[in-house]
């Protein structure tokens, strides 16, 4: 079976890692870690070309800690046996995780909600919800377990 976890560096994101650590996964298996560091808004592109630049490199590093990140923890987890990869992406989250399970030839994504409401949904939009309509494989969304109703993802 072959795995697309797509990590974002938030609680929630750090849930689903511990989720997909704990999980008895075939012998078979491969996991493929990305992380997507958001393009720039169009507000956003006005800004000289080399400070554009700096955001985007910044935005790239911090991808790539997260997804080092997750990969020391399935590594050190039951689950370790199985090849893990990586990959970073600078594009739109939606589209990304799509596309990378599709070149991949994922047949199951990973990804956490976030649990936004109302206007912030209509604001940031749905990346698990996107990629649930738009994948040609099975998707997982994981919900982290309510404690607070301040404290949902």
């Amino acid at each position: 079976m072959k795995i697309l976890l797509a990590v974002d560096g938030s609680e929630c994101s750090d849930d689903v890692v511990e989720e997909v650590a704990k999980r008895p996964w075939p012998a078979d298996s491969a996991m493929r870690i990305i992380s997507v560091a958001e393009t720039l808004p169009s507000e956003v592109l006005s800004l000289t070309p080399p400070y554009r630049e700096d955001v985007e490199k910044a935005a790239r590093h911090q991808a790539q800690i997260i997804v080092e990140r997750a990969k020391t923890r399935l590594r050190e987890s039951d689950a370790r046996f199985f090849p893990i990869s990586s990959t970073v992406v600078v594009d739109s989250p939606k589209d990304a995780i799509v596309e990378e399970a599709e070149r991949w030839g994922a047949d199951l994504i990973v990804v956490g909600s976030h649990g936004y409401r109302g206007p912030e949904r209509r604001l940031l939009g749905s990346v698990s919800q996107a990629v649930a309509t738009q994948a040609k494989c099975s998707v997982e969304i994981a919900r982290r377990r309510r404690v607070d109703e301040d404290e949902e993802c």
